[in-house]
């Protein structure tokens, strides 16, 4: 059974989280120079690759004690929100454009490029931190991977009017106070027992 709440949640953190990674800046680029669907169907394929090895990795973390699992948890979500504050902007990665416009060579360039820059980046290590948190596999998976289309979908699509309206800056605060909490949330769990 699905949890509304805890898709939800997984959606909020996963986006704001993703939203001032350089993958989101990547997808931006390749919207500007290919059909937009050919794109995010590369991307969305990797992203979805990147979930499902996220939330497996969190569920063997399940088979630890609660306890140890929660300060576990805890502690990689504080660093993870140290990571996004101390984080300093990051330029732009060039892409090559490839010569054949054709929906295999534009998506296998936007999933190889999402597969190599997103592998054991934050936003997987957070999914397999809540896959972990909340031991529901299936609502965690789904709140990531949609968390995870949106932001591709925005920078592909609009993302230059986006970060027009809202600053950088502001989204990643957000994101990183969401995870500030979640580990003092965690942590206090695992004292409490």
């Amino acid at each position: 059974m699905i949890s509304i709440t805890v898709t939800a949640l997984v959606f909020g953190v996963i986006f704001l989280a993703e939203l001032p990674d350089k993958t989101a800046l990547a997808g931006l680029v390749l919207g500007t120079r290919y059909r937009a669907s050919y794109v995010f169907a590369g991307v969305a394929a990797a992203f979805l690759l990147h979930v499902v090895l996220a939330v497996a990795a969190g569920s063997v973390l399940t088979l630890l004690p609660q306890q140890i699992v929660h300060a576990l948890t805890g502690v990689l979500f504080l660093g993870g929100a140290a990571v996004l504050l101390l984080k300093k902007g990051e330029e732009e990665e060039e892409i090559r454009r490839p010569a054949d416009q054709s929906f295999w060579k534009v998506a296998g360039t936007g999933f190889m490029l999402i597969l190599v820059a997103e592998f054991g980046d934050l936003t997987q290590i957070m999914t397999a931190n809540l896959a972990a948190r909340y031991d529901d596999p299936l609502s965690v998976g789904l709140g990531a991977v949609l968390g995870l289309w949106a932001v591709a979908g925005l920078g592909i699509v609009g993302g230059k009017a986006l970060m027009k309206k809202v600053p950088l800056r502001l989204i990643t605060q957000i994101a990183a106070v969401l995870m500030l909490v979640l580990g003092v949330w965690s942590l206090w769990e695992a004292i409490a027992g």
